[in-house]
């Protein structure tokens, strides 16, 4: 299993327009094969900084999503937003 964070900070202005693209596109990417679960965060302190973190039965699960059609128009849409370049971490537990 792994751990994938990622960091992203929005145009203040265009907070909305990105929720409206998560809450349309989350029920794909929850249900996307080898998805365990996928969660939106927002900073307490920066609220035009989001997160996700989603855990994957695999890398290639992961992989085969992000390498999907639907992921890649969810992105364009998603980074359109973007003040700053998105972070995005991969990781696995290790205790």
């Amino acid at each position: 299993m792994i751990t994938r964070i990622v960091k992203m900070t929005f145009d203040p202005s265009k907070v909305e327009d990105f929720l409206v693209v998560f809450n349309e596109s989350s029920d794909y990417i929850r249900t996307f094969p080898g998805c365990i679960q996928m969660q939106l965060l927002n900073d307490i302190n920066h609220p035009n900084i989001y997160y996700t973190y989603s855990q994957w039965e695999s890398e290639e699960d992961l992989n085969n999503y992000r390498n999907s059609a639907r992921f890649r128009e969810i992105w364009g849409k998603t980074k359109a937003n973007f003040i700053e370049k998105a972070e995005a971490f991969s990781m696995k537990l290790i205790c």
